[in-house]
């Protein structure tokens, strides 16, 4: 099977790409490998706020998306977070250089509209969401920068 480095399955660039790897995937599941950085994009003081994991969530989504398109020969398609009614983490900040497992598992999936148990793990870290999200079949020529 092809590898695809995780910039060609993010609508996303630059600073913007928080996913470092894929661990593993498959039709429903995706795993993600996060190190944290301090890059003064969403943190300071060698932390980035826990609220940040719901980003590195849907970032996992995104790539699990990607990675299914890339597979069939199509190009990316942006999707978009619509939210999530909870999202629960036993700390408040993650520390720079924590390696962070991101998983998630599709729930539901309907004309573009899913929805993704997603966990991340570390130790001494536990957070966890539903996220609902909605990728349109059709393709959005706009590429998220910074």
């Amino acid at each position: 099977m092809k590898k695809f480095a995780v910039e060609e399955l993010l609508p996303h660039s630059g600073r913007m790409v928080l996913l470092n790897r894929v661990i593993e995937f498959d039709e429903e599941n995706m795993v993600a490998e996060v190190i944290v950085r301090d890059d003064g994009l969403f943190g300071h003081d060698n932390t980035v706020p826990a609220w940040l994991g719901i980003e590195y969530m849907a970032q996992t989504i995104a790539a699990l998306g990607g990675m299914k398109r890339r597979l069939a020969g199509k190009n990316l398609n942006p999707g978009f977070l619509l939210g999530t009614r909870r999202y629960d983490c036993n700390v408040g900040l993650f520390a720079a250089g924590s390696v962070l497992t991101v998983s998630v598992k599709r729930l539901v999936e309907d004309q573009g509209l899913g929805v993704f148990d997603c966990r991340i793990t570390a130790e001494g870290i536990l957070a966890s969401a539903k996220l609902n999200v909605y990728q349109p079949d059709t393709a959005i020529n706009r590429v998220i920068t910074n």
